[in-house]
């Protein structure tokens, strides 16, 4: 029997989208909250997204009993982990129906409208997905310590190893490694100190400094991004293979880097149709 509305759940490591439609598509509500990601908080984010629903489904004027006649897709960070993966197939649900996702697996299915393709989200983590039609095959997003390979904040920490090689004396100094020595004083100890509590994001911080010293002509910024662009390249063959449809390339290392890929892989590289939501709510009708 076919639901009477559909929910789709966008729970990324930033904040959290949710859109309430009919089955037709008429979106009756939308909105926006925290962080949901379930591999570095379980709890917290669960309480987010349940928090979220209910606040949709009061923006559309419907009652929380709507929940019963409801399809839910919920795409969520850190769903990519097999452990994480079953504790949510193990989470009761109101819903008529809920269907669970990696939050690359439905921006995957948005990108390409639910046809068979492949994303790679580079922003400051990395992941990659390839829909074949039938199911999800996933690269990458094993977190910081592990992978982001081509990402802003795995870019940002090469650049403040180079700051820091440099300091020493070890490779010789440059635009970009004065500039980060500069913003922490010249001290290593206040650098090293910094490293102890920094996220991914507050390494990420440092990855536009190296495009624009590579655009000053700074030649250490360019073989950084070079590095960044070669690991985005041998992602991309590898969602290829997996898809043979066509690739997308997203998230905020994604205009930066473009032009320091071959034109054979910008060639392949297409503008990604839809959002997230939208592919969440395609993947209601696939599952």
């Amino acid at each position: 029997m076919q639901s009477e509305f559909l929910i789709g759940v966008d729970g990324g490591g930033t904040h959290c989208r949710t859109r309430l439609t009919t089955p037709d598509g008429r979106i009756l509500a939308e909105c926006t909250g925290g962080s949901a990601n379930v591999y570095s908080d379980f709890t917290g984010a669960l309480d987010r997204v349940n928090t979220l629903i209910e606040q949709t489904f009061i923006a559309a004027d419907l009652p929380l009993s709507a929940r019963k006649n409801t399809h839910a897709v919920w795409g969520l960070a850190g769903a990519n982990v097999p452990s994480v993966d079953q504790r949510l197939q193990q989470h009761p649900s109101s819903f008529a129906r809920l269907s669970l996702f990696s939050d690359v697996d439905i921006a995957c299915a948005g990108a390409h409208q639910g046809q068979p393709g492949a994303v790679l989200i580079a922003g400051t983590g990395s992941q990659g997905a390839a829909w074949d039609g039938t199911r999800f095959h996933r690269v990458g997003g094993w977190g910081f310590a592990l992978a982001d390979h081509g990402s802003g904040a795995l870019l940002g920490q090469r650049a403040l190893r180079k700051a820091l090689q440099a300091h020493d004396g070890i490779i010789a100094v440059t635009p970009l490694t004065e500039a980060v020595m500069r913003h922490f004083s010249h001290s290593p100890d206040a650098l090293l100190s910094w490293t102890r509590h920094a996220t991914p994001g507050d390494w990420g911080h440092f990855s536009p400094w190296v495009f624009d010293a590579a655009q000053q002509g700074d030649e250490l910024a360019a073989e950084l991004i070079a590095e960044s662009a070669a690991e985005v390249t041998v992602m991309l063959d590898a969602l290829a293979q997996a898809s043979h449809g066509p690739l997308a390339l997203m998230g905020g290392m994604a205009a930066p880097l473009l032009p320091w890929l071959a034109a054979a892989t910008r060639n392949k590289i297409v503008p990604a149709q839809e959002d997230a939501l939208s592919g969440a709510l395609r993947l209601a009708s696939l599952c």
